[in-house]
């Protein structure tokens, strides 16, 4: 498996698509489309380290829940069920990242980081979009005040039997990472 070449297709701020050329596995000649937050994927540049963006998994010390946010999500024509999660901004820290995230999309306050995992990857199929997991504990009350326009987020307080709950309804759009922190923690009962 070779990539022989690569071009873009759009222009856009965030996200970008793009068309690669590459020899697969029998030497012949394919074409795949990949989505892509970068100047230019990651694939052709090789630079895996920083993530395009956080997803927060917060536990409110207050309340001993996990704190879960219901979204509407366009691609989705509904709403969706999450993690507080954003962009890095240039220049910014990953924890930053994830201060600013959860305070903007919840209200609450980070009171504490308890592990950071390495920037991971959902649907390497179609995107080289890759994510940083932040679990932090933290405290307040939920506000939507500091949701943009564009935002229509409900912040739920979830147990590990509610979890359990969510995780088993038919109809319930449920992010990936989310429905596997979400299935642990009915399982476990801590995070």
């Amino acid at each position: 498996m070779k990539i022989k070449d690569i071009r873009k297709v759009t222009n856009y701020r965030h996200l970008n698509m793009f068309e690669i050329d590459y020899l697969d596995r029998f030497q012949q000649k394919k074409i795949w489309q990949i989505a892509s937050r970068q100047p230019e994927p990651r694939c052709v540049t090789g630079s895996f380290e920083n993530p395009d963006a956080v997803v927060i998994v917060p536990y409110h010390t207050v309340y001993k829940k996990l704190v879960v946010i219901e979204e509407f999500r366009v691609p989705l024509g509904g709403y969706q069920f999450g993690f507080p999660a954003g962009l890095v901004d240039e220049g910014e820290t990953i924890q930053e990242a994830a201060v600013r995230e959860l305070s903007e999309e919840t209200g609450l306050d980070v009171s504490g980081f308890l592990k950071t995992s390495p920037p991971v990857y959902s649907t390497s199929g179609m995107t080289d979009e890759s994510v940083v997991m932040v679990y932090v504990e933290c405290t307040g009350e939920p506000s939507r005040s500091k949701n943009e326009g564009s935002e229509d987020i409900r912040t739920l307080m979830v147990s590990p039997a509610e979890a359990e709950m969510l995780c088993n309804r038919d109809a319930a759009k449920i992010d990936v990472k989310t429905w596997l922190v979400l299935n642990a923690f009915a399982e476990k009962g801590s995070i």
